[in-house]
Order: structure tokens, then sequence, then C-alpha cells
């Protein structure tokens, strides 16, 4: 068993719980998305991105407008909705168990 294979499964598990965390302080376009991931140290393809923001819209729990922009192509601001907020909160709750439960069992 490899260990990059596992830790690539670990940071899939918590990407959506990011995404919608980063949306809820304001609305970005997605290499804002990827720039906030990567300063946090979890870094995110747009390959990897794209297709996960087209699922949470189709989800309802994103939104977008398209802006134009003065340096090329209009640009795809994405928001999180009302129902992604609540999603959110409950990713939240369920993130907060989990890590307390993970920070017990490594700490006996």
């Amino acid at each position: 068993m490899k260990i990059e294979n596992t830790k690539a499964q670990m940071r899939k598990g918590i990407l959506e719980y990011c995404i919608l965390q980063v949306l809820s302080q304001k609305e970005r376009y997605p290499s804002e998305i990827i720039d906030t991931l990567k300063s946090a140290k979890l870094i995110v393809v747009e390959g990897t991105l794209y297709p996960l923001l087209t699922r949470l819209k189709n989800a309802k729990l994103l939104d977008y407008r398209w802006e134009e922009s003065s340096s090329g192509p209009p640009r795809k601001y994405y928001t999180i909705t009302k129902e992604g907020n609540h999603f959110l909160a409950e990713l939240k709750s369920t993130w907060e168990e989990l890590n307390s439960a993970v920070t017990q069992i490594s700490n006996k």
C-alpha cells in the first residue's frame, strides 16, 4: 500500500468542506480558490477543482455570476447559496466530531 494514495484520499475527503468554507467568506473565481487553498498548504489543481465546483453547483450548494475582466476573458465568480451554508454547517459539525475523535485517539 502506498502512503501517497492514502494521503490523497484524505485530502479529497475534506476538499468539499474547505471549498465551501472558503466561499462562505466571500465570492471568488477559481484561481482565487486555488490560491487560498494553496496558502493553507492544501494543493489543488484546476483539473480537480472545476469538476467539484460543477458538482457543487448542480447540487445547488453554489451559484456563480460572470464578470467582465479588463485583463482577459470574463471571469466566473462562485458564491455559496443558502442551501450551501446549511450543508456547510452540517459538514463543519461532522468535521469537529471527527477531528476530536482523531485527536483523542492520537493522544492515547
